[in-house]
């Protein structure tokens, strides 16, 4: 707002000739030109380079006139998503505002306004799925408007069909949102963590560009800039793609600033909206959902505690595997040293569903003969078991439908099954208000964080529920495999110990070697 309260003095300030001079450069310059970002943030996104660009933060900052000036003046196709088909309403009516008539605008589903040689799509994404429509259309510019409301799967996938074959034309991605309130839009924080992590190790500057490529088991790896790069193991290089978050506020929108009202409205929202909406804050501003297993503050307490020599402390207690049968899902592997884990092992692929190179995973983390837990529910698991009997290592199976006996620490509640015994079991473990606190510390794992976050519970005549894996791959769009594999490394994990100890202590061989009647004669004398 400086920036602009300068500029308009010092053109107040000019004399007439030139002030008219100046006002038909400009008028020459823009003819035509029908959107214009405001100084600030907004013109600092609308010029940055970055393939992705993350903009917003607060209420007000301008965010969906951007993604409609870019496509109106630096697009020829673009594809402009809310999450509801019936939110497109508001957009629609901006666009022919913009464009300052309902010429070229068609109606009909999906809605379009052609301006000129530039085509502007408006399109919903509820359902997963609903994404697929939109695969091999073209499109230069994409722009997820409240982005959090999306699933991360939407949002990936339509990354990977944005292009062109314009010579000349760019192309880049969108996503304005606010703060995501709830653990679905949590993703957000994941894809750019360099700049809305606190806890980031080298935290990034807004608008400082950063690259990433697709490692070979589907997460994001940040590498040192645009130059190709082979991946070990990999056919050819990757080329990879920048990003960046550009934070916008009300203080940045000349329009809305004009109106005190709306802050007005936003000093009066509830939390955690008003922390959401009107700070702008990434991080604080979510709120756990009604009926959240593990509250997110107890779980940030854990990754608090976490120290990377923490494993001295202890021998290795148990090991969790969540396995995957080779398709998009990850298998994953948690360890720990009684309440330290270890960083996850997490990978997809084919190998993923052999149960021989499950297995030989296992084998190369294990150690102190830890205890080790497989989930078996999924089908995946049978075969990692079959190959750790053929081998003498003694494991646990866990059927998350299997039924449970157990009953809360305080002795009031049961359990629908064994996944609502065993989340409880770790929800219980994290308490900070127990005697002594908690003991357990996580690594600092985004999706981590988000996967112990996610799942709600009911409760039902027989005890508590869980909300099950499937409900929660169709409310995430992902598997949670990294929390169910923490999950299991502790309640079912303290089993599995007790009942490897007792396989070594029955195996045990004497405490004194028969060494011959000579030595026996010698040791009884001396006993003697």
């Amino acid at each position: 707002m400086a920036l602009l309260d300068e500029l308009i003095g010092r053109i107040t300030g000019m004399a007439p000739d030139a002030r008219a001079q100046l006002e038909k450069e400009v008028m020459a310059a823009t003819a035509g030109q029908n959107w214009f970002p405001n100084p600030g943030p907004q013109t600092d996104a609308y010029f940055s380079k970055a393939d992705v660009l993350l903009y917003g933060g607060q209420g007000g900052g301008g965010k969906t006139d951007l993604g409609l000036g870019l496509a109106f003046t630096a697009h020829r196709r673009s594809l402009i998503l809310r999450r509801k088909y019936a939110n497109l309403g508001s957009l629609t009516e901006r666009a022919i505002e913009i464009h300052g008539s309902r010429d070229g605008f068609n109606g009909s589903p999906p809605p379009s306004l052609r301006a000129g040689d530039r085509l502007i799509q408006f399109g919903g994404n509820q359902h997963l799925g609903d994404e697929q429509d939109w695969q091999g259309h073209p499109f230069d510019l994409k722009v997820f408007d409240e982005a959090v409301q999306f699933l991360e799967l939407m949002v990936r996938f339509h990354l990977g069909w944005l292009r062109t074959t314009t010579p000349g034309q760019r192309t880049r991605a969108l996503l304005c949102t606010n703060p995501p309130l709830d653990a679905d839009g949590d993703w957000i924080i994941g894809m750019f963590r360099p700049w809305l992590d606190l806890t980031h190790h080298r935290p990034a500057k807004p608008g400082e560009l950063r690259w990433y490529v697709t490692a070979p088991d589907g997460s994001d790896m940040e590498v040192d800039g645009p130059e190709p790069i082979l991946i070990p193991g990999a056919e050819r290089p990757s080329i990879p793609t920048s990003r960046t978050f550009i934070p916008a506020a009300l203080r940045d929108n000349p329009y809305l600033m004009a109106t005190p009202a709306y802050q007005a409205r936003l000093d009066a929202l509830p939390e955690p909206l008003r922390s959401a909406v009107r700070d702008g804050n990434f991080m604080a501003a979510r709120a756990d959902a009604d009926r959240q297993v593990i509250p997110t503050a107890w779980v940030l307490a854990a990754q608090a505690r976490w120290r990377a020599d923490g494993w001295r402390a202890e021998p290795m207690s148990a090991l969790a595997l969540d396995p995957a049968g080779g398709g998009r899902d990850a298998r994953t592997l948690a360890y720990r040293h009684g309440g330290w884990y270890g960083p996850l092992h997490s990978d997809t692929g084919p190998e993923t569903a052999d149960g021989s190179a499950s297995a030989a995973l296992i084998v190369k983390v294990r150690r102190d003969g830890a205890g080790v837990v497989v989930d078996v529910g999924g089908g995946y698991g049978g075969s990692v078991t079959l190959r750790l009997d053929d081998n003498q290592i003694e494991n646990v199976g866990f059927n998350a439908s299997a039924a449970s006996t157990a009953k809360t620490r305080d002795g009031k509640l049961g359990f629908v099954n064994k996944r609502a015994e065993a989340w409880w079991k770790f929800r219980e473990e994290l308490d900070p208000d127990q005697e002594g606190g908690s003991a357990v510390a996580l690594p600092d794992d985004p999706e981590m964080r988000a996967d112990l976050c996610a799942p709600t519970f009911t409760m039902r005549a027989n005890g508590i529920q869980i909300e099950s894996k499937d409900d929660l791959r169709k409310r995430l769009g992902r598997s949670t495999g990294k929390g169910d594999a923490v999950v299991m490394c502790m309640s079912e994990g303290a089993r599995a110990q007790v009942q490897a100890v007792a396989k070594r202590s029955s195996t045990a061989r004497p405490t004194v070697a028969n060494m011959g009647a000579r030595h026996a004669a010698v040791h009884a004398r001396r006993r003697a």
